[in-house]
């Protein structure tokens, strides 16, 4: 396609997003396809573009959080805390209702809050396999959130010999 005419097309789009794609969506233009469908393509977008402009959707689809408060709002990284403290809530609970009691044989107090124990732990893995590499600083705060609420939950139970 002529320069400018790939220029002038380029120009149909909001300054926000020829800022961001234009240089690079002009050497397409330039280089491709130049036929009345790829013309018919490129207006009806840049139409869209200005109804709905992709600057808004990228702030809504932001990958990656900049606080610690933000991500830890992420169901993987939520999940794994309440389930602690979910946790530690069984266990005082239990201490509320019948006091500290030792038993030989493992209760529903011990196997519920067992099972939480264990089933976050998948969780905690998946947070860090997929957090870490991306943000780590925010990501270090958050599995620090996460080590105490489960120190919280175990807490009670070392100290008390449950």
């Amino acid at each position: 396609m002529n320069p400018k005419l790939a220029r002038w097309f380029v120009r149909l789009y909001p300054r926000d997003w020829r800022e961001r794609y234009g240089e690079e969506f002009e050497a397409l233009l330039q280089t491709g396809r130049s036929d009345r469908r790829t013309l018919a393509n490129v207006i009806w977008s840049a139409l869209g573009e200005r109804v709905f402009p992709t600057s808004r959707v990228m702030l809504a689809m932001n990958q990656y959080p900049g606080s610690v408060i933000t991500l830890a709002k992420l169901p993987s990284a939520f999940i794994p805390m309440a389930m602690s403290l979910t946790a530690l809530a069984v266990v005082l609970g239990s201490i509320a209702l019948s006091g500290v009691v030792h038993e030989a044989d493992e209760g529903f107090t011990a196997h519920v809050w067992q099972l939480l124990m264990a089933g976050q732990v998948p969780l905690l893995a998946f947070f860090a396999i997929k957090w870490l590499p991306r943000v780590p600083r925010q990501a270090l705060g958050v599995v620090a959130l996460q080590i105490v609420a489960t120190l919280a939950a175990i807490a009670p139970v070392f100290f008390l010999g449950l």
